[in-house]
């Protein structure tokens, strides 16, 4: 299971790196990754601290991401 969630992390990344600050829903259609393998994934680069989690201004409740 380690292996598929790295492997969602690195797509993870490169959406993020060639698309730049997406939120969740833009990040799951750029990556085509379903629940939880995409909050994981999104945790694991947190938690290696690749990521910038910001409120979303234009929707309460969500928020958007970006590569450090």
């Amino acid at each position: 299971m380690n292996q598929q969630i790295g492997n969602a992390a690195g797509q993870v990344w490169q959406a993020l790196h060639a698309k730049g600050e997406l939120s969740l829903a833009q990040l799951k259609k750029a990556t085509r990754l379903n629940s939880p393998l995409i909050e994981w994934a999104v945790g694991w680069l947190a938690r290696e601290e690749k990521l910038v989690i910001l409120p979303d201004p234009a929707k309460r409740a969500s928020f958007r991401l970006r590569l450090k």
